[in-house]
């Protein structure tokens, strides 16, 4: 089989083969590879130790108790002499074969030993297409040649669920759970990147130790969380999720929407209009697919009957918002992306009128943020296509005119033609409450009619201010 592997893997290969190591390109490089996928995390396993792969490649590090030894792209391509560009690689790992023993914590190993064959590594691995390694002919790899002879070594018939677009556990599926329950996220998260079905044992493997997942830290679960609502099929996953009972222990809250009504011109429940809002997101951004998910999430605490349409959510955007904070504190994301994530939850029911005033629209942008204006179109998007409705209107696309028209006018006091030093300097103040007041002043006038942000004029109105 003739594959396209860079130079700088080949001579890795090549220089462990020549030092009398078996080498093998293996796990998710050979999946990518066969399913003719971009790959930038190339891994290696070795029959070589930690302590004999260092010697070899300057500049790698072994910090971990797994066997893996760590190798950074620039230190290998320079090493090497190869044509290769760094920023095509992520880090390179070349891993010692092992055995493992004992998940009392259903997490990680209690016992590593080095292994002795292959087959030995591959079998403790969680999926069939994640258990095929590749053997290449390398003992003569040409500097400007990519192409080059591969034999793939596939015990557990890897390729077979390739074609079949089977996502399968490796052996007995409960077993690999066991072992560490986030690899039932892992098979949902593979199934919806790649468009695949979980084979009907591991499925059922994962609604049977769904509870298991109650051991696996927030950060490994938001991980895979994450990388499945980015996914190309991510209503697929979180469904997957729903069904097999993962979801109630990683957001319960969505369960909640199941079966609320709602009015006016949406035909589905809550959940439904949740996933297809999600399905209809634009956005890769994890965080905007998970706003775009839970917008509607305070709508069961918000529900009420009665009204002319029959139901109300009266402030669900807000009970939302706070839901979003806890489910973002519950995730362990960054300060940063939970912030985002109840700023697009919290205003995602902006409203439009064509007589509402400029300043009006740049209230709207500060209170969103520059950096959110467009993940919130993108949202409201998904929310009016997972409502029925068309992807814009007319007064969404004159909106967002308005907003280009204004996004560069001043947008905090930051934004003004003079700052607390000029005030002082003209006004002979000193430094105090009193220069934060004048400048706070003229930014509330500065947000009303943007022509007033000269120099001149806020000089002359800071005057009049401390008179």
């Amino acid at each position: 089989m003739k594959l396209t592997i860079p130079i700088t893997v080949q001579k890795m290969l090549g220089i462990l083969s020549k030092a009398d190591f078996e080498a093998y390109i293996v796990g998710g490089s050979v999946r990518e590879l066969l399913l003719d996928r971009p790959v930038k995390d190339w891994d290696i396993t070795t029959s070589a130790t930690p302590d004999q792969i260092m010697p070899l490649f300057k500049g790698s590090f072994y910090d971990n108790n797994f066997g893996t030894v760590m190798i950074a792209p620039q230190q290998v391509i320079r090493q090497l002499k190869t044509k290769d560009q760094p920023q095509d690689f992520d880090t390179f790992d070349i891993t010692t074969f092992r055995l493992e023993y004992g998940y009392a914590d259903k997490r990680r190993p209690d016992k590593i030993t080095w292994g002795k064959t292959l087959e030995e590594d591959l079998k403790r691995r969680d999926f069939t297409i994640n258990a095929m390694a590749l053997k290449l002919q390398v003992d003569k790899p040409k500097s400007s040649q990519s192409q080059v002879e591969g034999m793939v070594i596939d015990p557990f018939h890897g390729q077979v669920d390739l074609k079949d677009k089977l996502i399968k556990a490796v052996g007995k599926a409960d077993e690999r759970f066991s072992e560490d329950a986030l690899r039932m996220m892992r098979a949902i998260r593979f199934a919806s990147q790649l468009g695949f079905t979980i084979e009907p044992k591991t499925l059922k493997a994962i609604e049977s130790n769904a509870s298991l997942l109650q051991h696996i830290s927030w950060e490994r679960i938001r991980d895979e969380f994450l990388k499945t609502i980015s996914s190309d099929y991510p209503v697929d996953g979180i469904l997957t999720l729903y069904s097999t009972g993962l979801l109630q222990y990683i957001m319960p809250e969505m369960i909640e929407t199941r079966q609320v009504p709602q009015a006016g011109r949406h035909k589905l429940d809550v959940w439904n209009h949740s996933l297809e809002s999600l399905r209809h997101c634009a956005s890769t951004n994890p965080i905007v697919r998970l706003a775009t998910l839970i917008h509607d999430i305070g709508k069961p605490l918000a529900f009420r009957e009665g009204g002319p349409r029959g139901v109300t959510f009266y402030g669900h955007e807000v009970v939302g918002a706070r839901i979003a904070g806890k489910i973002a504190d519950r995730l362990k994301l960054s300060n940063a992306q939970k912030e985002k994530l109840i700023i697009l939850v919290r205003w995602h029911m902006f409203v439009y009128e064509p007589h509402m005033t400029d300043a009006a629209i740049r209230r709207f942008i500060k209170r969103v943020g520059k950096d959110n204006i467009n993940d919130m179109m993108l949202l409201r998007v998904g929310d009016r296509k997972g409502g029925g409705s068309k992807a814009t209107s007319w007064r969404l696309r004159e909106l967002q005119k308005r907003i280009g028209e204004q996004f560069y006018e001043p947008m905090s006091p930051r934004d003004l033609k003079i700052n607390g030093h000029d005030i002082m300097k003209e006004l002979k103040l000193k430094p105090g409450p009193k220069v934060g007041q004048i400048i706070d002043q003229l930014f509330e006038e500065v947000m009303e009619d943007s022509k007033l942000n000269t120099k001149s004029k806020l000089l002359k109105r800071a005057k009049e201010l401390n008179s």
